[in-house]
């Protein structure tokens, strides 16, 4: 028996719940990481895992073994990583999953960067707006913006993006230009929210003036719970929308979209890189993290606030592209 292969799959069976995940993410056949396991109970003479027909648990005996098998592992990857070669080049897959506008607008962009400074690192990326099940999954890390509820994860704030308030001229031609937060409210007027994945709950449109806050909900015919989703029903005009300032940029530019409200700064929303607590901050991931967290330092438009610059007049006078002709520029 290779004690290490049947150690690792172990872990990962007790980190997915199932046989058939754990597989999965090892890229082994499911007999093979049962094998596993059975020689690992044989050779310890104790049961670890408790087998029903839809979930596997881990019995006390296995919970104590789990606890020194990470650690262990966590060592062992740590010797690896510490070598010479690994220092100077490191090499490895990682599987990382991206919000779909902050992939598409600012990760994928600078990725050739990342591999001009680490040309053997695979990245695997996930690209989605939905709450991601990091150990289910074996996701090495996420990067999600909001606050992180999950306290058993580790966190790494790198940055925060913010949002302004947005709709097309022909929207505005057609209800009026708000001029207070509160006449999102009016039956004139339409607003496109945005709501949680897991839980269905709307976010409310947040301002902020000379200390006074204040929350609009605002009538809504349509909510979305993706970010490229809330862009387009903007661009045709199915509502007023918040967007990250660096996702609206291009449309304010080109006069698709208009600024409301910019003496009223809309809310921020916190940036973080998340891993698992038992994840080794292996070579490959540490300077995955540090890359990341310098590129978004970097970035003008994820720390510019609602001050953004209005488009030029010539630029608001311009007729507003098709929604479909604005939507190509983001596929």
């Amino acid at each position: 028996m290779d004690k290490l292969a049947a150690m690792q799959a172990f872990v990962r069976v007790v980190e997915a719940g199932t046989f058939t995940k754990a597989a999965d993410t090892l890229s082994l056949p499911k007999p093979t990481v049962t094998r596993l396991v059975q020689s690992l109970e044989a050779e310890l003479e104790t049961q670890l895992l408790k087998r029903t027909t839809r979930r596997v648990t881990v019995t006390p005996d296995g919970a104590a073994y789990y606890d020194r098998a990470v650690r262990l592992l966590g060592e062992i990857d740590e010797l690896e990583s510490s070598m010479t070669r690994a220092k100077v080049s490191p090499r490895g897959r990682l599987r990382i999953d991206v919000g779909s506008t902050v992939a598409q607008l600012l990760v994928i962009p600078a990725l050739p960067d990342f591999y001009a400074r680490y040309p053997h690192i695979q990245i695997d990326m996930g690209v989605s707006d939905r709450p991601v099940d990091l150990i289910g999954e074996n996701v090495d890390c996420v990067l999600r913006g909001g606050e992180i509820t999950d306290q058993s994860l580790v966190a790494r704030r790198i940055g925060d993006f913010h949002l302004i308030i947005c709709a097309s001229p022909d929207y505005l031609k057609r209800h009026g230009t708000p001029q207070h937060p509160n006449d999102l409210e009016d039956e004139s007027h339409a607003v496109v929210n945005h709501f949680a994945h897991r839980t269905g709950r709307i976010y409310p449109f947040v301002f902020g003036k000379d200390g006074e806050k204040l929350e609009v909900h605002g009538r809504h015919a349509l909510s979305v719970n993706d970010s490229n989703a809330n862009l387009a029903a903007g661009l045709a005009g199915l509502g007023i929308v918040r967007l990250a300032t660096f996702q609206a940029a291009p449309y304010l530019a080109s006069g698709a979209l208009q600024p409301l409200l910019l003496d009223w700064c809309a809310d921020s929303v916190p940036l973080h890189v998340v891993y698992p607590p038992n994840r080794h901050l292996s070579a490959k991931l540490r300077v995955f993290v540090d890359w990341v967290a310098e590129l978004f330092a970097r970035s003008d438009l994820i720390h510019r606030k609602c001050s953004l610059p209005k488009p030029k007049p010539e630029a608001l006078r311009a007729p507003a592209p098709q929604p479909a002709d604005a939507l190509a520029t983001v596929d």
